[in-house]
Protein backbone atom coordinates (compact mmCIF):
# COMPACT_ATOMS: atom_id res chain seq x y z
CA UNK A 1 0.00 0.00 0.00
CA UNK A 2 1.66 3.16 -1.08
CA UNK A 3 1.67 6.40 1.56
CA UNK A 4 -1.32 7.80 0.28
CA UNK A 5 -3.40 4.72 0.47
CA UNK A 6 -1.71 4.82 4.14
CA UNK A 7 -2.54 8.01 5.10
CA UNK A 8 -5.94 7.87 4.03
CA UNK A 9 -6.38 4.71 6.36
CA UNK A 10 -5.18 6.00 9.14
CA UNK A 11 -7.41 9.21 8.56
CA UNK A 12 -10.08 6.96 8.28
CA UNK A 13 -9.63 5.15 11.37
CA UNK A 14 -9.13 8.11 13.36
CA UNK A 15 -12.45 9.24 12.50
CA UNK A 16 -14.35 6.30 13.15
CA UNK A 17 -12.61 6.40 16.42
CA UNK A 18 -13.41 9.51 17.02
CA UNK A 19 -16.94 9.00 16.15
CA UNK A 20 -17.62 6.16 17.87
CA UNK A 21 -16.47 8.15 21.19
CA UNK A 22 -19.23 10.40 20.66
CA UNK A 23 -21.82 7.90 21.08
CA UNK A 24 -23.70 6.84 24.37
CA UNK A 25 -22.90 4.10 25.97
CA UNK A 26 -25.14 1.15 24.96
CA UNK A 27 -28.10 0.11 27.46
CA UNK A 28 -28.20 -4.04 27.64
CA UNK A 29 -31.28 -5.77 29.34
CA UNK A 30 -31.33 -8.99 30.56
CA UNK A 31 -33.60 -10.67 33.46
CA UNK A 32 -32.50 -12.87 36.85
CA UNK A 33 -34.50 -14.76 39.06
CA UNK A 34 -34.71 -13.31 42.46
CA UNK A 35 -36.75 -15.85 44.63
CA UNK A 36 -39.47 -16.70 42.23
CA UNK A 37 -39.00 -13.26 40.10
CA UNK A 38 -38.09 -13.30 37.01
CA UNK A 39 -36.39 -9.91 37.29
CA UNK A 40 -36.05 -7.73 33.99
CA UNK A 41 -33.69 -5.10 34.16
CA UNK A 42 -31.45 -2.47 32.22
CA UNK A 43 -27.90 -2.15 32.66
CA UNK A 44 -25.03 0.65 31.29
CA UNK A 45 -22.04 2.07 32.04
CA UNK A 46 -18.53 0.70 33.20
CA UNK A 47 -18.76 -2.58 35.60
CA UNK A 48 -16.01 -0.93 37.98
CA UNK A 49 -17.36 2.75 37.78
CA UNK A 50 -19.58 4.26 40.76
CA UNK A 51 -23.58 2.54 40.69
CA UNK A 52 -26.46 4.09 40.40
CA UNK A 53 -29.97 2.13 41.02
CA UNK A 54 -32.86 3.46 39.25
CA UNK A 55 -36.34 2.83 40.56
CA UNK A 56 -39.35 3.78 38.79
CA UNK A 57 -42.88 4.19 40.15
CA UNK A 58 -46.30 3.92 38.98
CA UNK A 59 -47.81 3.58 35.85
CA UNK A 60 -44.31 2.72 34.37
CA UNK A 61 -41.29 1.00 34.81
CA UNK A 62 -37.64 1.02 33.48
CA UNK A 63 -38.47 2.34 29.96
CA UNK A 64 -38.82 5.64 31.84
CA UNK A 65 -34.83 5.89 32.30
CA UNK A 66 -34.40 4.86 28.13
CA UNK A 67 -33.35 8.48 27.93
CA UNK A 68 -31.01 9.55 30.95
CA UNK A 69 -29.49 5.84 31.27
CA UNK A 70 -27.02 6.65 28.15
CA UNK A 71 -26.13 10.50 30.08
CA UNK A 72 -25.34 8.92 33.32
CA UNK A 73 -23.68 5.87 31.85
CA UNK A 74 -20.68 8.07 30.53
CA UNK A 75 -19.44 8.16 33.90
CA UNK A 76 -21.71 5.93 35.77
CA UNK A 77 -22.58 1.92 36.09
CA UNK A 78 -26.44 2.28 35.95
CA UNK A 79 -29.38 -0.34 36.43
CA UNK A 80 -32.64 -0.01 36.27
CA UNK A 81 -35.14 -3.27 37.13
CA UNK A 82 -39.05 -3.52 36.43
CA UNK A 83 -40.50 -3.58 39.81
CA UNK A 84 -42.68 -6.49 40.18
CA UNK A 85 -46.03 -6.12 39.06
CA UNK A 86 -44.54 -3.29 36.41
CA UNK A 87 -42.73 -3.78 32.81
CA UNK A 88 -41.30 -7.02 31.78
CA UNK A 89 -41.12 -8.69 35.59
CA UNK A 90 -42.64 -11.67 35.84
CA UNK A 91 -43.98 -12.95 39.31
CA UNK A 92 -43.81 -16.66 38.60
CA UNK A 93 -45.01 -17.41 42.36
CA UNK A 94 -48.82 -17.31 42.61
CA UNK A 95 -48.97 -16.51 46.19
CA UNK A 96 -46.88 -13.29 46.22
CA UNK A 97 -48.14 -10.24 48.58
CA UNK A 98 -47.63 -7.06 46.57
CA UNK A 99 -46.28 -4.96 49.09
CA UNK A 100 -44.00 -2.24 49.28
CA UNK A 101 -42.22 -4.73 51.65
CA UNK A 102 -42.00 -7.12 49.38
CA UNK A 103 -40.92 -5.41 46.46
CA UNK A 104 -38.25 -4.06 48.81
CA UNK A 105 -36.99 -7.21 49.64
CA UNK A 106 -36.67 -8.42 45.74
CA UNK A 107 -35.07 -5.67 44.99
CA UNK A 108 -32.54 -6.01 48.15
CA UNK A 109 -31.93 -9.26 46.98
CA UNK A 110 -31.48 -8.54 43.19
CA UNK A 111 -28.34 -5.66 44.11
CA UNK A 112 -26.77 -8.43 46.39
CA UNK A 113 -27.12 -10.86 43.82
CA UNK A 114 -25.52 -8.17 41.18
CA UNK A 115 -22.72 -7.21 44.10
CA UNK A 116 -23.57 -4.02 45.09
CA UNK A 117 -21.99 -3.55 47.87
CA UNK A 118 -22.66 0.09 48.02
CA UNK A 119 -24.79 2.50 45.28
CA UNK A 120 -26.21 5.58 45.00
CA UNK A 121 -30.41 5.42 44.09
CA UNK A 122 -32.91 7.57 42.14
CA UNK A 123 -36.28 7.29 43.25
CA UNK A 124 -39.99 8.01 41.66
CA UNK A 125 -42.71 8.13 42.88
CA UNK A 126 -43.13 3.89 43.99
CA UNK A 127 -39.30 3.60 43.53
CA UNK A 128 -39.36 6.09 46.90
CA UNK A 129 -40.51 3.65 49.40
CA UNK A 130 -38.71 0.56 48.16
CA UNK A 131 -35.50 2.85 48.35
CA UNK A 132 -36.39 4.43 51.79
CA UNK A 133 -36.35 0.85 52.63
CA UNK A 134 -33.00 0.22 51.14
CA UNK A 135 -31.31 2.66 52.82
CA UNK A 136 -32.68 2.30 56.38
CA UNK A 137 -31.81 -1.05 56.37
CA UNK A 138 -28.75 -1.07 54.75
CA UNK A 139 -27.44 2.44 55.31
CA UNK A 140 -23.74 1.69 54.97
CA UNK A 141 -24.39 0.98 51.20
CA UNK A 142 -26.20 4.14 49.91
CA UNK A 143 -23.42 6.61 48.32
CA UNK A 144 -25.95 9.34 47.11
CA UNK A 145 -30.48 10.18 46.95
CA UNK A 146 -31.36 11.58 43.91
CA UNK A 147 -35.45 11.84 44.52
CA UNK A 148 -37.59 12.92 41.26
CA UNK A 149 -41.35 13.22 43.16
CA UNK A 150 -40.42 10.52 45.17
CA UNK A 151 -42.12 11.51 48.40
CA UNK A 152 -41.09 11.07 52.44
CA UNK A 153 -42.75 13.47 54.14
CA UNK A 154 -46.72 13.16 54.90
CA UNK A 155 -47.10 17.22 53.39
CA UNK A 156 -46.26 16.37 50.36
CA UNK A 157 -49.20 14.34 49.57
CA UNK A 158 -51.99 16.05 47.26
CA UNK A 159 -55.57 15.76 48.05
CA UNK A 160 -55.57 13.39 45.54
CA UNK A 161 -54.79 10.25 47.65
CA UNK A 162 -58.42 10.82 49.26
CA UNK A 163 -59.38 7.93 47.99
CA UNK A 164 -56.24 6.12 48.97
CA UNK A 165 -56.57 7.32 52.33
CA UNK A 166 -60.29 6.29 52.41
CA UNK A 167 -59.05 2.66 51.98
CA UNK A 168 -56.08 3.07 54.27
CA UNK A 169 -58.45 3.33 57.28
CA UNK A 170 -61.15 0.88 55.82
CA UNK A 171 -59.90 -1.48 53.11
CA UNK A 172 -63.40 -2.74 52.46
CA UNK A 173 -64.50 -4.32 49.26
CA UNK A 174 -65.80 -1.22 48.10
CA UNK A 175 -62.77 1.15 48.85
CA UNK A 176 -60.55 -1.22 47.13
CA UNK A 177 -62.76 -0.97 43.79
CA UNK A 178 -62.96 2.67 44.24
CA UNK A 179 -59.06 2.25 43.52
CA UNK A 180 -59.29 0.70 40.31
CA UNK A 181 -60.32 3.74 38.22
CA UNK A 182 -56.60 5.01 38.96
CA UNK A 183 -55.49 1.98 36.41
CA UNK A 184 -57.62 3.05 33.07
CA UNK A 185 -56.03 3.98 29.83
CA UNK A 186 -57.85 7.48 30.24
CA UNK A 187 -56.39 8.02 34.21
CA UNK A 188 -52.51 6.59 33.37
CA UNK A 189 -52.38 9.26 30.49
CA UNK A 190 -53.89 12.35 32.64
CA UNK A 191 -51.27 11.85 34.91
CA UNK A 192 -48.43 11.80 32.20
CA UNK A 193 -50.06 14.70 30.80
CA UNK A 194 -51.23 16.82 34.17
CA UNK A 195 -49.20 20.02 35.11
CA UNK A 196 -47.46 19.76 32.03
CA UNK A 197 -47.50 23.06 29.98
CA UNK A 198 -46.64 21.43 26.46
CA UNK A 199 -48.12 18.18 26.46
CA UNK A 200 -46.57 17.21 22.47
CA UNK A 201 -43.28 16.97 24.46
CA UNK A 202 -45.17 13.32 26.23
CA UNK A 203 -44.26 10.31 23.75
CA UNK A 204 -47.79 8.50 23.64
CA UNK A 205 -46.22 5.16 24.18
CA UNK A 206 -45.12 6.01 27.57
CA UNK A 207 -48.79 6.09 29.06
CA UNK A 208 -49.71 2.74 26.26
CA UNK A 209 -47.06 1.15 27.44
CA UNK A 210 -48.07 1.40 31.10
CA UNK A 211 -51.52 0.28 30.42
CA UNK A 212 -50.84 -2.69 28.65
CA UNK A 213 -48.70 -3.61 31.38
CA UNK A 214 -51.44 -3.79 34.06
CA UNK A 215 -53.56 -4.98 31.32
CA UNK A 216 -51.24 -8.08 31.16
CA UNK A 217 -50.04 -8.88 34.55
CA UNK A 218 -53.53 -7.87 36.00
CA UNK A 219 -55.34 -4.48 37.79
CA UNK A 220 -55.31 -6.64 40.92
CA UNK A 221 -51.46 -6.12 42.17
CA UNK A 222 -51.85 -2.67 41.96
CA UNK A 223 -54.97 -2.24 43.80
CA UNK A 224 -52.75 -3.93 46.57
CA UNK A 225 -50.08 -1.50 46.13
CA UNK A 226 -52.67 1.04 46.61
CA UNK A 227 -53.77 -0.27 49.78
CA UNK A 228 -50.61 -1.21 51.51
CA UNK A 229 -48.93 2.85 50.31
CA UNK A 230 -50.24 3.77 53.67
CA UNK A 231 -47.81 1.55 55.34
CA UNK A 232 -45.22 3.68 53.63
CA UNK A 233 -45.91 6.86 56.20
CA UNK A 234 -46.19 4.65 59.33
CA UNK A 235 -42.66 4.43 58.29
CA UNK A 236 -41.44 7.92 57.71
CA UNK A 237 -40.50 8.58 60.77
CA UNK A 238 -37.76 5.86 60.44
CA UNK A 239 -36.50 7.11 57.04
CA UNK A 240 -36.36 11.06 58.54
CA UNK A 241 -33.98 9.52 61.62
CA UNK A 242 -31.80 7.92 58.97
CA UNK A 243 -32.15 11.25 57.08
CA UNK A 244 -31.12 12.70 60.50
CA UNK A 245 -28.12 10.34 61.49
CA UNK A 246 -26.55 9.81 58.19
CA UNK A 247 -26.87 13.20 56.07
CA UNK A 248 -26.76 11.09 52.68
CA UNK A 249 -26.15 13.88 50.26
CA UNK A 250 -29.52 14.32 48.75
CA UNK A 251 -31.17 15.96 45.57
CA UNK A 252 -34.82 16.56 45.43
CA UNK A 253 -35.91 17.53 41.54
CA UNK A 254 -39.15 17.79 41.20
CA UNK A 255 -41.98 18.65 39.02
CA UNK A 256 -43.68 21.44 40.55
CA UNK A 257 -47.27 20.77 38.80
CA UNK A 258 -47.39 17.20 40.14
CA UNK A 259 -50.97 16.20 40.96
CA UNK A 260 -50.02 13.88 43.97
CA UNK A 261 -46.54 14.80 45.41
CA UNK A 262 -46.76 18.42 46.53
CA UNK A 263 -43.58 20.90 46.14
CA UNK A 264 -43.66 20.80 50.11
CA UNK A 265 -42.52 17.49 50.28
CA UNK A 266 -39.10 18.53 48.05
CA UNK A 267 -38.73 21.11 50.46
CA UNK A 268 -39.38 19.22 53.19
CA UNK A 269 -35.76 16.99 52.93
CA UNK A 270 -34.20 19.91 54.07
CA UNK A 271 -36.16 19.89 57.46
CA UNK A 272 -33.77 16.59 58.05
CA UNK A 273 -30.63 17.14 55.95
CA UNK A 274 -30.09 20.59 55.42
CA UNK A 275 -27.40 20.35 53.10
CA UNK A 276 -30.06 18.72 50.86
CA UNK A 277 -30.45 20.17 47.19
CA UNK A 278 -34.01 20.67 46.43
CA UNK A 279 -35.06 22.16 42.61
CA UNK A 280 -38.41 22.08 40.55
CA UNK A 281 -38.83 22.08 37.19
CA UNK A 282 -42.16 23.27 35.29
CA UNK A 283 -43.82 19.87 34.51
CA UNK A 284 -45.99 17.48 36.39
CA UNK A 285 -45.36 14.06 38.01
CA UNK A 286 -43.57 12.68 34.99
CA UNK A 287 -40.63 15.32 34.58
CA UNK A 288 -38.19 13.00 33.35
CA UNK A 289 -40.84 12.88 30.28
CA UNK A 290 -40.80 16.53 29.37
CA UNK A 291 -37.08 18.06 31.30
CA UNK A 292 -35.18 14.56 31.22
CA UNK A 293 -32.16 16.80 30.02
CA UNK A 294 -32.10 19.23 32.83
CA UNK A 295 -32.65 16.46 35.10
CA UNK A 296 -29.52 14.09 33.59
CA UNK A 297 -27.08 17.33 33.57
CA UNK A 298 -28.05 18.55 37.79
CA UNK A 299 -27.29 14.53 38.52
CA UNK A 300 -24.15 14.33 36.43
CA UNK A 301 -23.37 17.47 38.13
CA UNK A 302 -24.96 15.52 41.80
CA UNK A 303 -23.09 12.58 41.41
CA UNK A 304 -19.61 13.61 39.62
CA UNK A 305 -19.37 15.79 43.59
CA UNK A 306 -20.54 13.76 45.92
CA UNK A 307 -19.14 9.97 44.26
CA UNK A 308 -15.95 8.84 44.21
CA UNK A 309 -14.92 8.42 40.96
Amino acid sequence: MNTTKLLAASALAASLSVQSADYPPAVHHHTLDIQDVKLFYREAGPADAPTVLLLHGFAASSYMFRDLMPQLATKFHVIAPDLPGFGQTTVQNTEFRYTFDNLSAIIDAFTVAKGLNQYAIYVFDYGAPVGWRLAVNNPQKITAIVSQNGNAYEEGLSDGWADMRKAWAEPTAENRAALRHFNTADMIKWQYLEGVSDTSLIAPETYQLAFAAIERIGVEPQVDLLVDYGQNIKQYSQLHDYFRRYQPPTLAIWGDKDPFFLPAGAQAFKRDNPKAEVRFVDSGHFAIETHGNDIAQAMLAFLQQNLKQ
